[in-house]
């Protein structure tokens, strides 16, 4: 199974991730956890490339070529093999944020993103799970942790509110595979929900 996590910023999706990964590999399921951009060493080159510096740095077309680059990499030499192996496979974003930050944030871009992930990805998680957070609180959280990778962050609140947005109308769009779990809540009482559906979805 393919499982992906999405949400805004600071919305603690990285983290419910790893406690998911640890909670299958506790009931003896064989996991593999990644992350997006990255996941490769190709991939994980382009993520500095696209996480750091200036806000004004790419252009949102570039970057969404960026992106799916780092996607097809990542698919290829990670994803796709642990998959063929019989894992569970657990990503921290896929390209349903590209949909949101460069399809929509920056002009409409959508279909584009559609487009290169039709031709260049073709695949889609069997599971999303959305962490869906107060824009406020996932901001506060996200420049709280005062690392490198906050190009994103900078874009600052209306960002974060256009994207909480857009994550809950993908969710609606995309009700097959979507599940939205209320991130506004303790790291446990999250944790215990996203285990429940995800041992549902396994059975």
């Amino acid at each position: 199974m393919f499982l992906t996590f999405e949400g805004i910023d600071g919305s603690g999706k990285s983290t419910q991730a790893r406690l998911l990964a640890e909670n299958l590999r506790r009931a003896g399921r064989d996991v593999i956890l990644t992350r997006e951009p990255g996941g490769s060493p190709g991939a994980e080159e382009i993520r500095s490339l696209v996480l750091e510096g200036d806000p004004d740095r790419w252009s949102a077309e570039t970057e969404i070529l960026l992106f799916t680059a780092a996607r097809r990499d990542h698919l290829e030499r990670t994803i796709e093999p642990a998959l063929a192996a019989g894992k569970i496979v657990i990503c921290d974003r896929f390209a349903d944020s590209t949909r949101m930050y460069q399809g929509l944030s920056r002009g409409d871009l959508r279909k584009v993103v559609d487009q290169l992930h039709d031709l260049m990805i073709g695949r889609d998680p069997d599971l999303t799970l959305l962490i869906d957070m107060d824009p406020e609180i996932g901001l506060s959280r996200a420049k709280g942790r005062q690392g490198t990778e906050e190009r994103f962050e900078d874009f600052g609140l209306d960002l974060q509110r256009k994207m909480r947005a857009g994550f809950l109308s993908l969710a609606d769009d995309y009700r097959d595979r979507f599940r939205v779990v209320d991130g506004n809540r303790d790291m446990d009482s999250v944790a215990r929900d996203v285990t429940d559906i995800v041992m549902q979805s396994l059975r």
